[in-house]
This record gives C-alpha cells, structure tokens and sequence, in this order.
C-alpha cells in the first residue's frame, strides 16, 4: 500500500464554492463538500496505484483501523485512494496500516 502521511492537516465543510487549494469536492443534495487544508484530518494516501474495481481493500483498510479505534474517511480517486483520520492519531494509524501492508512508518 505504501502509505504516505501528508504534512499538513485537513478539514471538512460544506462551502458554496471550492476554494482554489480543495484538494477534492463532493456534491451532496445538502451542498458541496469541500476537502482543503484546515483543521483536524490527517491525510493518508497510498503510493500504490489501486483500481476502482478493487475488492475488499477498503474492508481491509477501515477494519484495520477501526480495531485500534481509528476513524477512517476514504476518499477514492482514480489513481490513488486517500485515508482522513483524526490529526491526533495520524501516527498511530500509520502504525496500523504498516501490520497489513508490511511497510514501516
């Protein structure tokens, strides 16, 4: 999975319109969901180039982190999947995904 832990935290609102920095956008009935730089998310993103098509990764991933009491927002792009879990615990769920994927943080 070779996961990367980014610098920077994130942060989830719900905007008329995405600043120039998002990293992504969701439009909901509610309104548009907005990733950018902020407060209180970690992003994770896995080197290794996964398919949309993919079984059973995300399972692995989100059951993974939930056993050590890790929340986990997937985002998937075409290329690469990326993980937001709670700034604090940002180590510890690279402690974690290291056990599944055999890499060391």
């Amino acid at each position: 999975m070779r996961p990367v832990l980014h610098d920077s935290p994130y942060g989830f609102e719900v905007m008329d319109k995405a600043p120039a920095n998002a990293f992504a956008t969701i439009r909901e009935d509610e309104g548009l969901t907005v990733i950018a730089p902020g407060d209180g998310w970690a992003r994770i993103s896995l080197a290794v180039h996964s398919s949309l098509a993919a079984v059973g990764l995300s399972a692995a991933i989100s059951g993974t982190l939930a056993a050590a009491g890790i929340s986990c927002n997937i985002v998937a792009g075409y290329h690469h999947d990326h993980l937001f879990v709670p700034w604090p615990r940002r180590h510890d769920a690279m402690t974690a995904l290291a056990t599944i994927s055999g890499d060391r943080p």
